[in-house]
């Protein structure tokens, strides 16, 4: 069995939290989530908080700017892009304060190629997905851009190991051909998987830390991850439909970061209990035939995508029992 960058028995959240308050949302992290903590996402804070505000903010030399709304490839850097920017060193400043000492796995998360180039808009109008060369000056750029951004939190936490969290939405639309054009009556020319795959692997080669692909959409094309050349995935457990390639994944050595609970509270409010959510990984587990020896190594217990729009008692309950989960599994 491959070793993974990550400790047996460990849970994380996959990014966004409620809230404006980003010392709060990383002191709530590191408490609930020791063996694997996060920098945490607060989309609530508004444009350049979003993921794809955020993620085009680490571009290197590739501005974008606000224009009705929608994020654009701009002439040069504006205020929308230094309020990106100081929103990331704000996040930064408060991980390096609540890290200090900190020598485990940290995971950071960014929006990968795909979807920022399903995302942002050319300055002439339209996505740049339409444009092949401008996909591949995004991709570089961002490839530059998450080199630097994990150096960086290296250096503010020499001790900690950097784990990075691609985060790719748009994946399977985008290779299925469903992007809509501007117009909404047609969708832009799918991505061969063999391209959408060199992409992501130009990002998870230059990136300096090995990378988790997160998708929490149905029908996840999982050979273009594994291509990619990708440490492991994350899914929403809910979303899965045919077990087979994730079987095939799984075997080939992948990672598995298992969106195991709900990300909003159901009618009674009540959240999972860490034993619900361990069973629920547990019975994936024995339905893919694996042994249970293997499970708490490769497998990380995570909620079923972020949480920005949970209340806060359901949030910290969630992350609890994702937590205790990934423990139980571990007792074998």
């Amino acid at each position: 069995m491959p070793e993974f960058p990550w400790p047996a028995g460990a849970a994380t959240g996959l990014g966004s939290l409620p809230g404006t308050d980003i010392a709060e949302a990383q002191r709530l992290i590191f408490g609930e989530l020791p063996d694997l903590p996060h920098l945490a996402e607060l989309p609530e804070r508004g444009p350049g908080a979003d993921i794809i505000g955020r993620g085009a903010g680490l571009l290197v030399d590739l501005p974008v700017q606000l224009y009705a709304g929608r994020w654009q490839i701009a002439r040069r850097p504006g205020q929308d892009l230094r309020r990106a920017a100081d929103l990331w060193e704000r996040d930064l400043d408060q991980l390096t304060e609540q890290g200090d000492g900190y020598a485990g796995v940290l995971k950071l998360q960014a929006a990968g190629p795909w979807t920022l180039a399903a995302s942002l808009d050319l300055a002439i109008g339209g996505l740049l997905l339409r444009d092949p060369g401008a996909v591949r000056d995004l991709t570089d750029s961002l490839a530059e851009g998450l080199r630097r951004h994990v150096a960086e939190v290296r250096k503010r936490l020499p001790h900690a190991t950097v784990l990075l969290q691609v985060d790719e939405p748009a994946l399977p639309s985008v290779v299925a051909g469903r992007v809509p054009t501007e117009s909404g009556l047609g969708a832009y020319r799918a991505v061969e998987r063999p391209d959408a795959a060199g992409g992501l692997r130009r990002v998870v080669e230059a990136a300096g830390a090995p990378v988790v692909l997160h998708c929490c959409a149905p029908d996840v094309p999982l050979d273009v991850v594994r291509d990619a050349r990708a440490a492991g995935v994350a899914l929403d457990l809910s979303l899965l439909s045919d077990l087979d390639p994730l079987g095939e994944a799984l075997d080939a050595g992948l990672g598995l970061f298992a969106g195991a609970a709900a990300t909003r509270p159901p009618s009674s409010g009540r959240a999972p209990t860490s034993a619900e959510v361990a069973d629920r990984v547990r019975t994936l587990w024995t339905r893919l035939g694996f042994p249970v020896q293997r499970l708490a190594a490769q497998v990380v217990v995570t909620p079923a995508c972020g949480l920005a729009g949970a209340p806060d008692r359901y949030v910290r309950a969630v992350l609890a029992a994702c937590r205790d989960a990934g423990r139980r599994l571990a007792e074998v």
